[in-house]
């Protein structure tokens, strides 16, 4: 399979909406918008994205979107995130996807968090070179209660 990264364009926008909404995605993923059905606080949400200094992709597989890989905040503490369609779940795309994005994003360091019970994405940032730096608690959206997450550095 084909993994490229391109910048986010408008037509990329109801893909992300199916994908950020699907109720196993967002179990797994845990945290996210907190108006998480609502399409008109998700786009003002990817608007300010895009008009801000982050680094924002699309991530293609053989040409289909099949999600996104993010850079965003401020200097010196900025984190990645990615969403990567459930149906590709397993198939190596999420790690593709981020070690494109860091390829072409070196500033470090770089941070990124994960749900404690999120085996599948912290294997990801481990494989692009994140280490666990700290444990915290956070209210997840999705799940509607406070959870541990992970919080993680990549240094070089």
């Amino acid at each position: 399979m084909k993994i490229v990264l391109r910048a986010v364009e408008d037509d990329d926008l109801p893909v992300f909406f199916r994908q950020m909404t699907d109720p196993e995605s967002l179990r797994m993923a845990a945290f996210g918008l907190e108006n998480r059905g609502d399409r008109a606080a998700f786009d003002a949400w990817w608007q300010r994205l895009r008009a801000s200094d982050a680094v924002s992709r699309t991530v293609l597989a053989d040409g289909r979107v099949a999600g996104s890989a993010v850079v965003y905040g401020e200097p010196g503490a900025r984190e990645v995130t990615y969403w990567i369609d459930r149906a590709d779940w397993g198939r190596g795309l999420a790690t593709a996807a981020l070690r494109a994005l860091l390829a072409e994003v070196p500033e470090r360091p770089l941070y990124a968090r994960a749900a404690a019970d999120n085996a599948g994405s912290l294997r990801v940032l481990a494989k692009c070179g994140f280490r666990e730096t700290a444990r915290a608690r956070g209210f997840a959206n999705a799940r509607g209660r406070e959870i541990e997450e992970i919080v993680l550095i990549l240094e070089s």
